[in-house]
């Protein structure tokens, strides 16, 4: 099995993605997470790299000693949640720092079990990460067919704005301000999160998937920054998309989208650029590895 990875800043150095891989005896687990940017008017818990990127970086490194085969994954999430919410709160002790200021991420969490002569995934998910499984025979599938409802919300109010002649990217976002910190205050307070957040309500409304998978199949975890190269840009379909991937390599991917990007033809976004990040894995033709005891 190889993984081939990138991880791409939309603006600067901050990149609020991160992949990460744990490598176990029988299993290996692939995480991606996209860190919401921050609707806040200042970090803090980390004033160098913002408050999202130490949220996903404390996440990541929590889950590497959380995951275990015999957990199921949301407790494996909930119980690194609840090693980084009490580093939050170490770090924010007597600041009262605004609900909409809590960092939130997206993420998707492949499992794939390498069995005595076939292999298997599971899939956990939240928000609007995406995942597709290129089969032997060249087809795709999208295993997560996920729709982020409030992206076309905010298009809309983008539609709008623009129509008024606000075209700059920072004046869009000073307009959104209000939707966009009440949406996050909802993210961080519901009781069924569709989100990673600090301090989850109840169980997560995560969307999960089980499944053997064919000798020679290609597995794509991408952020939606990635996948702008489908939608909205329209560059690619899903199946374009996975060929690119596999033949050319993600770096390459990014390179486009970045060269798509500064030719200002980004469509209705919050940000003209995002950050992108995704991983190419391809799986054994013929698993070899030992089965789960």
């Amino acid at each position: 099995m190889t993984i081939d990875t990138v991880s791409s800043p939309g603006h600067g150095d901050h990149n609020e993605d991160l992949i990460a891989v744990f490598e176990q005896v029988g299993w290996t687990d692939i995480v991606i997470i996209d860190g919401a940017s921050s609707v806040a008017d200042q970090d803090y818990v980390d004033a160098q790299q913002g408050d999202v990127v130490w949220f996903v970086r404390e996440f990541a490194r929590a889950l590497a000693h959380t995951a275990s085969a015999g957990r199921r994954q949301e407790d494996s999430v909930r119980l690194a949640l609840d090693q980084v919410r009490r580093l939050f709160d170490e770090k924010t002790h007597a600041v009262a720092v605004p609900m909409y200021a809590w960092p939130i991420a997206a993420m998707t969490w492949v499992r794939i079990w390498h069995e005595r002569g076939h292999t298997a995934l599971q899939a956990w998910c939240v928000g609007d990460c995406k995942t597709l499984l290129r089969l032997p025979g060249g087809a795709v599938l999208d295993l997560d067919p996920y729709v982020n409802a409030q992206e076309g919300v905010v298009r809309d109010e983008i539609a709008k704005l623009v129509g008024q002649g606000i075209i700059d990217p920072a004046a869009r976002r000073e307009r959104l301000l209000p939707m966009l910190r009440a949406r996050r205050e909802f993210q961080n307070s519901t009781v069924a999160p569709i989100s990673l957040c600090l301090a989850p309500g109840g169980p997560f409304d995560a969307r999960e998937v089980s499944m053997e998978i064919e000798p020679g199949a290609v597995l794509l975890m991408m952020t939606d920054g990635f996948y702008r190269l489908v939608d909205p840009y329209g560059l690619y379909t899903d199946e374009q998309l996975a060929t690119a991937c596999i033949r050319h390599g993600a770096a390459a991917l990014v390179r486009e989208l970045r060269d798509f990007e500064l030719g200002g033809a980004t469509g209705m976004s919050v940000k003209n650029a995002d950050d992108a990040s995704a991983v190419v894995c391809s799986l054994p033709t013929r698993s070899t590895s030992p089965g789960r005891t």
